[in-house]
């Protein structure tokens, strides 16, 4: 396996493009019940090749993550190249901005020796949806990118 597998919820919401997936080996329900209950290990193939199948489309789409902790920020921007880092760091130790009233000091302080923001980037190595992987596998989310263009925008990048 490439990437993980799919969690049960994931598997939930995708069953739509799981019972395609399987159409398309030409499985219907009742080969794929078969195959669960006589063949189990060969059933657990097909659902990691379907989480390799989603994870890659979602990977390679992926433009933005962020990733928060109680004194940083990280935002993530990505090409097909290469990856771009803005990380924002409070530097008041009673800070969190894992909380609304972290995000709201934030705000009113990202101006003021309290915060520090620096940026970064560099190009990927041999496979850019690996590395956006790890960094999801770190705790990062996917992104609409508001936030690093805000910051983007300020920093004049």
């Amino acid at each position: 396996m490439k990437y993980s597998r799919l969690t049960k919820e994931q598997f939930e919401e995708l069953h739509p493009e799981f019972v395609n997936f399987l159409a398309a080996q030409q499985i219907d329900k009742n080969e794929w019940d078969k195959l669960k209950e006589e063949k189990p290990e060969v059933a657990e193939q097909e659902l990691d090749v379907f989480s390799d199948l989603i994870w890659e489309g979602v990977l390679t789409k992926a433009q933005y993550l962020e990733h928060y902790s109680k004194n940083h920020i990280f935002l993530f921007g990505f090409d097909e190249q290469s990856i771009n880092t803005i990380v924002i760091k409070a530097l008041q130790q009673d800070i969190d901005l894992l909380t609304q009233e972290g995000l709201q000091w934030l705000s009113e302080a990202v101006f003021t020796a309290e915060v520090e923001v620096k940026h970064g980037g560099r190009d990927f190595g041999a496979d850019r949806n690996v590395e956006i992987f790890d960094i999801i596998r770190q705790g990062a989310i996917l992104s609409d990118g508001v936030l690093y263009s805000q910051f983007k925008e300020m920093l004049k990048l």
